[in-house]
């Protein structure tokens, strides 16, 4: 059965849709932004977003009732394909080996103009 998962330490949903749908064993994020979902601030630069964009899909993923270990694969959208190695290093710092399968592309534009956008599967 498909439960919706919401938490007040990520960005709220800025459209019709849920931040996460948990069905049983696999919970899939919508894209998450580096939005402080205390303050509403967008961060500086690609590696202080990155932090509060992963910082956000973390707790996120806690509120589910999972952890980021037990990510499957992530989808990340990224403004500039030169932040990648950037963002990379600090993605190390919220995964650990085995890394979750990834995609990463460069997109046109994000929501709020921000510099990335994460979503995962992950296992309950």
């Amino acid at each position: 059965m498909k439960k919706v998962i919401s938490t007040d330490k990520a960005p709220a949903a800025i459209g019709p849709y849920s931040q996460a749908i948990d069905m049983g064993n696999i919970v899939y994020t919508s894209g998450v932004i580096p939005v402080d979902p205390a303050t509403g601030d967008i961060p500086e630069g690609s590696v202080a977003q990155a932090e509060q964009a992963f910082s956000n899909l973390k707790n996120l993923i806690e509120a589910s009732g999972s952890s980021m270990d037990k990510v499957i694969k992530t989808t990340v959208f990224i403004k500039e394909m030169n932040d990648f190695g950037a963002i990379n290093e600090v993605y190390a710092k919220y995964f650990t080996e085995p890394y979750p399968a990834r995609s990463c592309v460069e997109v046109a534009r994000l929501p709020k103009d921000v510099m990335l956008e994460i979503e995962a599967i992950v296992e309950k």
